[in-house]
């Protein structure tokens, strides 16, 4: 429906800002989708372009915005995905790692998505049936017969600066980069929280996988699960001015989770992160081996390096510290069969603020199944709320390297 979508050829404004064409889509309202016309101003306005999108919009089609180049998308509006299970499970588009879909595919180079509007999973239904359901899909998960979409996902790209948005109500992680570089996020605001007694399952902030250079800063999320997610093959991220509430920490992994790949993870900063109520703080997980060559809950190759954790401040946060490569197991499969993946080159700065109580006395559990070698930290200042803190280190090489005293968790 062409007439609902505004092509403006260049003049004064396009000019200043290098824009050739301007396209905007004109809201259809009344609940019609306006996914198709989103979609041909993508095609439309695919080249040293602006995209506008100013208005309340309705998605019930899968936005793909595939070789983007030079654009500018100003999301000024409300971007609402319709609660459509029905069609959603079928038609989003599937990726392959852990079986995630996504709402949107933003694709291409140079492409910035700013301008202050909001993205809205419309996520409670799919919360709610999922707590019925408990439809995963394999090794946990979105499914082709029940898909919780991300709301974006920036996938084969180069060059993307996404700003000045809010994300709401995500069925899964609000955020996937997926096969990119040199992406930043900056000043979003994330929330993914439950109306009822369904938690936000899954809602991550971000996830990246086989990506480099990316940069996710001065930004909130308020959600259920990972604040940040560092998932196989990423490298060069930057994390930095983060809010995270309610969540399961800045996380390493998981890692290793299938059989027949190698995972790395390396060159990590984080800096600047004030963990509230959340159930782990600088955490790396990691799965187990596993004697099957077609597992998919452990068995994978690779390794975690460099990876630095600074001025994290945690408050009632259940483990303050956190390396588990027994992620999802049971500790008598780990002792038989210990994870793959080795651990270097970790550092942790500055980690200060209070535990939750949930694990006793504990503020760190450094849990490495084979030796984790140089791990060091600095200016630890950590309470439990009953009794003097206590401080886990299992396989590490490097305790002396540590400014705290370390405890075997079997005498802890």
């Amino acid at each position: 429906m062409r007439s609902s979508l505004l092509i403006t050829l260049a003049g004064l404004a396009s000019s200043a800002f290098g824009w050739e064409r301007i396209c905007r889509v004109k809201p259809l309202g009344g609940g019609l989708d306006d996914g198709p016309n989103i979609n041909r101003a993508f095609k439309d306005c695919s080249d040293t372009a602006a995209i506008i999108l100013d208005g309340f919009y309705s998605v019930n089609t899968l936005l793909v915005a595939e070789g983007l180049s030079n654009v500018d998308i100003v999301l000024s509006g409300y971007l609402q995905y319709t609660p459509n299970i029905a069609y959603w499970s079928p038609n989003s588009l599937y990726l392959t790692y852990q079986n995630a879909t996504t709402f949107w595919f933003l694709s291409g180079d140079y492409i910035h998505l700013y301008g202050g509007g909001t993205i809205d999973g419309n996520g409670q239904v799919w919360w709610d049936t999922f707590n019925i359901s408990q439809n995963a899909g394999t090794a946990g998960g979105s499914s082709t017969t029940f898909a919780r979409p991300v709301p974006l996902t920036v996938g084969n790209a180069s060059n993307v600066l996404v700003e000045d948005i809010t994300e709401l109500h995500s069925p899964f992680w609000n955020n996937f980069v997926y096969q990119s570089t040199n992406v930043t996020y900056r000043n979003i605001n994330i929330s993914s929280v439950s109306y009822s007694s369904a938690p936000a399952v899954n809602s991550d902030g971000w996830d990246i996988y086989r990506s480099s250079f990316v940069t996710i800063e001065d930004s909130t999320v308020n959600n259920d699960d990972d604040c940040v997610s560092f998932k196989p093959n990423s490298t060069n991220i930057n994390v930095l001015n983060m809010w995270c509430n309610g969540s399961h920490g800045i996380s390493v992994g998981s890692l290793g989770q299938y059989a027949v790949e190698t995972d790395i993870v390396a060159n990590v900063y984080v800096r600047n992160v004030t963990m509230r109520y959340a159930q782990n703080g600088a955490r790396i997980k990691v799965f187990p081996g596993s004697p099957d060559p077609n597992s998919t809950a452990g068995g994978g190759s690779g390794y975690v390096k460099n990876i630095t954790f600074q001025d994290f401040t945690v408050f009632e946060v259940d483990n303050p510290v956190l390396i588990d490569q027994c992620y999802d197991s049971t500790q008598d499969f780990c002792n038989q069969y210990p994870s793959n993946l080795t651990i270097s080159d970790v550092h942790y700065i500055n980690v200060t603020g209070t535990s939750s109580g949930a694990e006793g006395s504990v503020v760190v559990d450094l849990d490495c199944s084979a030796e984790c070698q140089d791990i060091t930290a600095t200016g630890t200042h950590l309470s439990a709320p009953n009794g003097t803190a206590t401080y886990i280190c299992e396989n590490v090489a490097t305790v002396s390297e540590l400014d705290f005293n370390c405890t075997s968790s079997s005498t802890s």
